[in-house]
């Protein structure tokens, strides 16, 4: 019997939530998918806007292959990541692989230095004197577009999040409507916005909420 592959979210020093937090809550809240939360070491990991977060597993316990999607934030400043050399080992297993890999903003740099976008077209977040300093970054496979899917990688620029979110879902598999996550445009009558549980949920909250009354 196979084991269903988890999605990953890879973590480093000032990652970007923002950019993937709407990605990450659709595949959990709405679709039910297992996100293994992935660091070099078992540490508290600071984002760009000031969170903590613990990975799930660090790098040495787990392949790139024991995923079906592989998702990298942004990185406000990549120095730390780009030169963790757990990260590009890992990374680097992903190459003629079918698992997707997902990275937004600065995070294709450390693509580019894994090898993964050697032949592939893509876009990222960062400043173009970087093409000057990194020779692993090939400029002619650099696309000045927001969003650019080719083969199994998906890359996109920190301000089209919803655009990057919409297409790592459709190769998931999910049905994804092309106005996901738009801003509201219409003026909603007091019938479309009043909600109601069906009666199983509302049992059921009732029952949870008469565990708490007890204590």
């Amino acid at each position: 019997m196979s084991i269903m592959k988890k999605i990953a979210v890879l973590i480093y020093p000032y990652f970007s939530l923002q950019e993937i937090t709407i990605l990450t809550s659709c595949l959990t809240l709405w679709y039910g998918e297992k996100i293994d939360v992935l660091g070099s070491e078992m540490k508290l990991y600071e984002s760009e806007d000031g969170f903590f977060i613990m990975p799930t597993k660090t790098l040495n316990d787990t392949s790139v292959l024991d995923y079906k999607c592989v998702i990298l934030p942004g990185i406000i400043n990549p120095l730390p990541a780009l030169y963790d050399e757990k990260i590009i080992t890992f990374l680097k297993q992903a190459k003629d692989t079918n698992v997707l890999i997902a990275a937004i903003s600065a995070a294709p740099l450390l693509l580019a230095k894994a090898g993964l976008l050697d032949d592939v077209k893509f876009t990222a977040g960062f400043f173009m004197q970087m093409i000057d300093v990194f020779p692993f970054i090939h400029r002619e496979n650099f696309v000045h577009q927001p969003l650019v899917e080719e083969k199994r990688i998906i890359t996109a620029i920190g301000f089209a999040f919803r655009e990057f979110a919409m297409a790592v879902l459709k190769r998931l598999g999910y049905d994804v409507e092309d106005k996901f996550m738009w801003p509201v445009e219409k003026t909603y009558s007091e019938k479309e916005l009043t909600f109601y549980w069906n009666d199983s949920d509302y049992q059921e909250f009732l029952k949870d909420l008469e565990a708490y009354k007890k204590d």
